[in-house]
């Protein structure tokens, strides 16, 4: 599928729409904006694979049983610093949330503190969740399991999810320290990015079915996704699958539902930890040392090649101030997927597509 050149909207009309988008489908106002603020936070990043292109498939899922539009995620086992919580079928953020609250509540009083999450769903760009950690000064840590897209490093079959892993850690004058990756070469939502344009995938990001190294987008969204490091992905995958999963109760590896089988709930897991730098160590010292650590990355001499180096997360949060003023540049199929979810919802000023500007 090919698209033309991608558009600019401005993120909060790209909000608002996708928020009416979720009331419509019976979550609650604070809910509907919330989801869509973790969609819309993704694409300011460029993270497009975990932006708004999301929107139909979580709409198929809300209206027709897979999630619990009004799901209430509940505490229920508590043991010290540690809690489970069952995310009554909720989207993945909405449970991610929660138990990310409850971990810095607790982290207050006891300097770290988990949650495991089941009865989920997808939940988006993890590092959003990790980032709520950042407001109380604590490190903020959250995983997730997903769906098997990925071969183990020598397999030609799809056993693991690429179960991604971010940090947010907190700084002074610099900006925090925030990484957010799955630990294969690349996500399937960014291969569906290429297929919706018409690209071929870089060489190393996927192979087919039978386990043959390929560039052709439409191949690999059905084929397997690489692991990064060849053992060392497949490893660090299958731990932050147990983590997200094995704790909790919710399904590991091949036993999840498909986010895009409609009535099937996903049973997805999400493992969360917050740590209060307090309980450790002088604040401000903290904050001293890791504006010192930033710096050095600045100063680190320019290799041929490159223009900078950057910081962990430096590149996103530089990007969302431009598309913050500028508008986030959107490609037409997802502009046009989007509208037409909207409107199959009789969702009113649908289409964006006519209203964005070229980049």
């Amino acid at each position: 599928m090919t698209t033309g050149k991608n558009r600019r909207v401005p993120a909060h009309e790209l909000a608002a729409l996708t928020s009416a988008c979720f009331v419509a489908c019976g979550m609650t106002a604070p809910d509907a904006e919330y989801l869509a603020d973790t969609l819309v936070d993704a694409d300011l990043a460029g993270v497009h694979s975990h932006g708004v292109m999301r929107v139909p498939d979580y709409v198929e899922k809300l209206t027709t049983g897979g999630v619990d539009p009004r799901g209430a995620p509940t505490v229920v086992r508590e043991f010290g610093a540690c809690v489970v919580v069952d995310g009554a079928n909720s989207m993945g953020q909405i449970g991610a949330r929660f138990g990310m609250a409850r971990a810095i509540s607790l982290a207050q009083s006891h300097g770290i503190a988990a949650a495991a999450i089941r009865g989920s769903n997808h939940c988006g760009a993890v590092g959003y969740i990790a980032r709520m950690a950042l407001a109380e000064g604590m490190i903020g840590v959250a995983t997730t399991n997903a769906l098997p897209t990925m071969a183990p490093w020598g397999g030609a079959e799809r056993i693991l999810g690429i179960n991604p892993l971010a940090f947010a850690i907190p700084a002074g004058r610099e900006r925090p320290i925030e990484y957010d990756a799955a630990f294969s070469r690349s996500s399937h939502g960014k291969i569906r990015i290429h297929e919706q344009q018409g690209l071929p995938i870089p060489e190393g990001w996927a192979f087919d079915r039978a386990g043959n190294p390929t560039t052709d987008a439409s191949v690999a969204v059905d084929g397997l996704l690489a692991p990064i490091g060849m053992y060392k992905g497949t490893a660090l995958a299958m731990v932050m699958g147990i983590l997200s999963s094995m704790l909790s109760g919710a399904s590991y590896g091949t036993e999840l539902g498909d986010m895009e089988a409609g009535p099937r709930p996903g049973e997805d897991g999400h493992f969360v930890a917050a740590i209060n730098v307090a309980a450790f160590e002088d604040p401000h010292v903290f904050a001293e040392r890791m504006d010192r650590a930033v710096a050095e990355l600045h100063a680190c001499r320019v290799a041929d090649g490159h223009e900078r180096v950057c910081a962990p997360g430096e590149l996103e949060a530089l990007r969302r101030e431009e598309y913050d003023a500028d508008g986030i540049p959107l490609n037409g199929a997802t502009l046009g997927e989007l509208a037409a979810a909207a409107r199959g919802l009789g969702v009113p000023n649908a289409d964006l597509l006519s209203r964005a500007s070229a980049v």
